[in-house]
């Protein structure tokens, strides 16, 4: 397991719950707007797997659980065992993807409590927002798990304006057909994989409200982060 980072203690990104944050290194996309331009590559990892479970015995009674994000976690051979081990120490997980593997979130999902998957865009302007290669069949195979799967979930967009307009969205509705949470997060430029993405900008909350008309026919709840 690649640990670029932990963060002790979160009220954020586990929903109702006090939680210590694992960002893993490495990711298949290269989104202009990453704001975690730092973990996209593997390299020396800031945290020993022995380290982090080290720190997570002396939480015991204090955190809810752990939240493994990225980077893309998927593609750390050792996730699942990760994952057992944690599960093993008493702590709920988290994890969030991206949804490219969906054979390793099969795998993790037994042992999962939470799971979020971003949504980057329609299936077919993935390669726009990513700057990479998608097989679309696996980013749908990945929401009919997550969708089926029995467990908490949600699913969440960032939202830049200049790349995904209002039928975009409608697109998306159709794309998590009856899912049971999305958020729309605001896209806040204040650290990019690309430089230029510091100009771009979100919707403004008026917008926000439009696209949400639009969404609401599909899926259960919509809001915005």
């Amino acid at each position: 397991m690649q640990i670029g980072g932990v963060q002790k203690t979160s009220l954020l990104d586990f929903p109702e719950k006090l939680s210590a944050i694992v960002f893993t290194q490495g990711c298949n996309f290269r989104c202009g707007y990453c704001h975690n331009p730092e973990l996209i590559v593997m390299k020396n990892p800031a945290w020993t797997v022995p380290d982090f479970f080290e720190f997570l015995n002396t939480r015991r009674g204090k955190l809810d659980g752990v939240v493994i994000t990225g980077g893309e976690p998927c593609l750390q051979p050792d996730l699942l065992d990760f994952v057992k081990e944690i599960k093993k120490s008493g702590f709920l997980v988290k994890l969030d993807t991206n949804g490219t593997f969906p054979e390793k979130i099969r795998e993790v999902l037994p042992y999962l409590d939470y799971i979020a998957m971003d949504i980057k865009a329609p299936v077919e302007k993935y390669p726009l927002v990513t700057n990479s290669k998608i097989n679309p069949e696996k980013i749908t195979q990945s929401i009919n798990l997550i969708m089926n799967c029995g467990i908490d979930y949600e699913f969440r967009t960032t939202v830049v304006k200049s790349q995904l307009a209002y039928e975009d969205f409608e697109n998306i509705g159709k794309l998590i057909y009856g899912a049971k949470r999305y958020y729309l997060q605001k896209f806040i430029p204040s650290k990019t994989l690309d430089d230029k993405m510091m100009c771009e900008k979100t919707y403004t909350d008026e917008e926000f409200k439009e696209i949400i008309e639009i969404l609401k026919p599909c899926i259960k709840e919509v809001s915005v982060r």
